[in-house]
């Protein structure tokens, strides 16, 4: 099994159209994602890469039942697209853009979360259930199906830890890619709880940052939850100075909170087993199951 996409889920794709629309749409086909239509105002009925494109997701919905939207318009057009996708009813959303103003992803996540909508990003890589569904920008060169789930918010370090998982031959039930801004739609915990009632998944690798607490909010959680699986995490940007921005936007230290030290620390605290470099990741994970 796996959590949020499978081979079944049926998505759309906003911005299909466009250079990064298509390139990643190709992708996702070629892995087998069940891509159902396109949205691209003023292209309304064309098709593209073998799908229906429509003006709008209302228009798409009219024709089709879908499952999620993935997002690859520029980030200007971002908010209007997610609001769209959650006006149609349109369950799970993943936002790809970066360069998202917060005060418009405040906008658009707080209306998706009053919707009961699971969004994804912004700044994301996206979603992957390897061998069934991916919605995003991942890599499927490192990866396969199995039975550890991954929640990270760094894509590149997200594949890398794949790829060590899988050197110690453990597949990837779901890959989630929470996205870098300092404001995003979903968080650790949220994930973690998904990947705690999956029967197939059994450990988690968590791929933190400095800045914010999401970290430590799932901490808290683990230290309390009477469902405890097994859990290896790796914090990047140990050696950042504080005030100081470190690749992502929501990778900042600021008044001593969201350090890697609070991070480790409030881990440990509660018995997940905390890799110092990326390589220990598979180790860890395959000797605690």
């Amino acid at each position: 099994m796996a959590i949020l996409i499978n081979k079944k889920t049926r998505v759309l794709v906003s911005g299909m159209t466009g250079k990064e629309g298509t390139f990643h749409s190709r992708k996702m086909l070629d892995m087998g994602t069940n891509i159902v239509c396109g949205v691209t105002p003023g292209k309304g009925g064309t098709t593209h890469l073998g799908k229906p494109i429509y003006n709008s997701v209302k228009d798409a919905l009219v024709k089709h039942e879908l499952d999620a939207c993935g997002i690859f318009v520029p980030s200007k057009f971002t908010m209007a697209a997610a609001n769209e996708a959650v006006d149609g009813g349109i369950n799970l959303i993943i936002v790809i853009a970066e360069g998202i103003s917060p005060h418009d992803s405040l906008k658009f996540i707080s209306k998706a979360k009053k919707n009961n909508v699971i969004l994804i990003g912004p700044n994301t890589p996206g979603l992957l259930t390897p061998g069934e569904s991916k919605i995003g920008v991942l890599a499927t060169e490192y990866v396969q199906k199995g039975n550890i789930g991954v929640i990270s918010r760094s894509g590149t370090l997200t594949v890398e830890i794949c790829y060590y998982l899988v050197k110690e031959g453990l597949g990837q039930s779901t890959i989630v890619g929470l996205g870098g801004d300092p404001v995003v739609g979903s968080t650790f915990k949220e994930m973690y709880k998904l990947f705690e009632k999956d029967k197939e998944t059994r450990g988690v690798v968590v791929v933190g940052e400095i800045g914010g607490t999401m970290e430590e909010e799932l901490a808290e959680y683990i230290l309390q939850s009477q469902n405890k699986i097994p859990t290896v995490a790796f914090i990047a940007g140990q050696n950042a100075p504080p005030g100081k921005r470190m690749g992502h936007a929501g990778a900042i230290i600021e008044g001593g909170m969201g350090s890697a030290d609070s991070k480790i620390e409030a881990l440990k605290k509660a018995g997940v087993s905390i890799a110092k470099v990326p390589w220990e990741t598979g180790k860890l994970m395959k000797d605690i199951l």
